[in-house]
């Protein structure tokens, strides 16, 4: 009998092929893992074993310190101080995160306000991440939180650093602040620079610290640390430090600039200091200012109201954004132009008025000034004899004489904010107004008021430039890093030495001979002298019935309705160093303090002895008590 019968063969070869087919399938499954695990393993090990090490190891960046900025003798006029700030740890708590808050804000003071935000933070970060709870804390404050801690459970004292204006108000406008990034602030930077997604980061708002701010900012760091699955910190592997922002040496003086904002105290002005030869700003003061460290720090709704609302402006740099028009510091610049135009030899009788087909127009002295030519019209200021020059050169002559003195443009001083004001001229008429310019404006605008309009910064420019003679710019930086900025060496202006000589003279005329505007605020010690001139302009209309009975006296006036206070002056006479300009708003009074306040900043400059201030320059009995209720 056989063994295996033919039906016994057929399940066999059944089997046989079932067997193969199994063992060709095990086998490709085997070369699929094989060539799956070759790729993981062999052909694309690196990129897994990167992200794998991503997984494991998180780079974090280290904020890198501000750049200090200085006067020009070094001294920090803002840096960076100890931020004493308190963290809270959620896993830590032995209560409830409320419950936490209660306690620590009977240690320190916690508002409602902050209290939700740090529950939101707790509730929107893992609970072993640190939350910040207060931050710029006292000395006093966080070394009663160290004594208490133990009673604080998950609280944490840290040790940070923040931004610190060590002179406060005195030099708010000159040096901006720093604030919070704003979504608007990551949009400009098309996400350029990954600091800025940093909590807390800081960056420059205005002034200085805007106008530097990617050089004072600084260079990330980067810290190595090792996580677990849940994100938790184990260890630190590596750190590359950040590399601090670049130090800004800058032009300022702060000796003289505190002196400078001392002297013009609570009221409403812009002054302006600078080098006449070579454009340094020694000092910019915009008064009332601001403490730039509150908005470091968070400013709060109730001071915020107070700024925004105060009639004097604070928040606001006079300076540079302040349009005033110059008055009779306008004087000036018209009698170069007139000299250079051949009416050096002018002679005008002032009679108190000038007339102009069915229009008046008065000189500030009802009763005139008599025969006066160009030195008188400056000292005197007669109004007259510039109504009748400005009528002999025409608007246009004006506009470009004055131009080439830096009025009617931006100076291109290196802070934001800087407005250009107006020289007007019959196309620019034209061109705005679309109507042809009229005679009459001639004569306004050569008395430095209807159109016109100029900035602080402009008038200093333009004294800079009649006592140098030279086409000197300001400017405000002298080194970012260790970079010197560089300087164009200023060129001679295109007046004639006639021209400067004879503008020179009326100007000292008006400090330093009797009958000046300034006469009576003189600084009377010997190689001291200042030239200047005075200037009034309007801010309210005066009617023909009011000229007619007499102007009232800005004493008798609101503040608002006062005419403001201009003055321009170089120093010393004989060989110009320093350049001032100052606007006091609204204050146009008998006393003329704005005089008295540059007279004194220039002694200072040249002197530097504030003992000797008083002796430096007449005081009458009859002008001792106005000047004491103004100084």
């Amino acid at each position: 009998m056989p063994l295996f019968d033919r039906k016994d063969k057929s399940r066999y070869a059944t089997f046989t092929r079932r067997t193969l087919v199994m063992s060709g399938g095990m086998t490709a499954v085997l070369c699929a893992l094989g060539g799956r695990l070759y790729q993981l393993q062999i052909k694309d090990g690196d990129l897994y074993r990167t992200a794998a090490e991503d997984n494991r190891v998180n780079e974090r960046l280290v904020a890198p310190p501000r750049g200090r900025i200085l006067d020009r003798f070094g001294v920090e006029l803002a840096n960076n101080r100890r931020n004493y700030r308190l963290l809270l740890v959620a896993e830590q708590l032995n209560g409830n995160a409320a419950q936490a808050l209660d306690t620590i804000a009977r240690v320190i003071a916690l508002s409602d306000q902050q209290k939700k935000r740090v529950l939101r933070d707790l509730a929107a970060n893992k609970k072993f991440v640190p939350v910040l709870v207060a931050e710029n804390l006292t000395w006093d404050e966080f070394a009663l939180v160290n004594q208490h801690l133990p009673y604080l459970p998950g609280l944490q004292p840290d040790v940070g650093e923040t931004r610190a204006y060590p002179f406060g108000p005195e030099l708010s406008h000159l040096l901006g602040y720093v604030a919070p990034v704003s979504p608007d602030d990551k949009k400009k930077s098309d996400g350029d620079d990954p600091l800025l997604d940093l909590p807390g980061f800081r960056i420059g708002k205005r002034g200085i610290e805007k106008q530097y701010d990617d050089a004072v900012r600084g260079e990330a760091g980067a810290s190595r640390v090792e996580v677990n699955a849940y994100g938790r910190v184990i260890r630190e592997l590596s750190k590359d430090p950040a590399t601090p922002g670049k130090d800004v040496w800058l032009t300022i003086d702060r000796e003289l600039q505190h002196f400078v904002d001392q002297r013009l105290g609570g009221e409403s002005c812009a002054l302006v200091v600078m080098d006449c030869q070579t454009g340094d700003v020694l000092a910019l003061s915009s008064t009332p200012g601001f403490d730039p460290n509150l908005f470091n720090v968070g400013i709060t709704q109730d001071v915020w109201h107070t700024l925004t609302t105060d009639d004097h402006k604070p928040l606001i740099n006079k300076c540079l954004s302040g349009a005033y028009p110059p008055g009779s510091t306008f004087k000036p610049a018209v009698a170069l132009a007139a000299v250079d135009a051949g009416l050096d030899n002018l002679t005008v009788n002032c009679t108190g008025s000038y007339a102009m087909g069915n229009y008046t127009f008065h000189c500030w002295k009802k009763g005139g000034h008599g025969h006066v030519d160009l030195k008188r019209g400056i000292q005197a200021s007669c109004d007259v004899f510039f109504y009748e020059t400005a009528r002999r050169l025409g608007i246009d002559r004006i506009a470009e004489g004055t131009k080439r003195l830096g009025l009617g443009a931006a100076t291109g001083i290196e802070i934001p904010g800087e407005i250009g004001g107006v020289i007007p001229s019959s196309a620019w008429k034209l061109a705005k107004y679309g109507v042809p310019w009229q005679q009459g404006e001639t004569l306004n605008t050569g008395i430095g008021q209807g159109y016109v309009l100029v900035t602080p910064i402009q008038l200093c420019t333009q004294v800079a430039r009649i006592a140098s003679g030279k086409a000197v710019v300001p400017r405000i930086t002298r080194v970012v890093g260790n970079t010197a900025e560089p300087r164009a060496v200023a060129d001679p202006l295109p007046f004639s030495d006639k021209a400067f000589a004879l503008v020179r003279e009326g100007m000292n005329a008006v400090a330093n001979e009797p009958g000046g505007t300034a006469y009576a605020w003189r600084i009377a010690q010997p190689g001291f002298e200042m030239a200047g001139k005075t200037g009034t302009a309007q801010v309210r209309k005066i009617s023909k019935e009011e000229h007619e009975t007499g102007v009232k006296k800005n004493e008798s006036l609101p503040w608002k309705l006062r005419d403001h206070a201009l003055f321009i002056a170089f120093a010393p006479v004989t060989a110009p160093r320093y350049a001032a300009a100052i606007v006091m708003e609204h204050g146009a009074v008998g006393a003329h303090p704005h005089v008295q306040m540059v007279r004194d900043i220039l002694l200072f400059a040249q002197q530097r002895d504030v003992l000797g201030l008083r002796t430096a320059y007449p005081v009458s009995a009859a002008s001792a008590d106005r000047q004491a209720s103004h100084a």
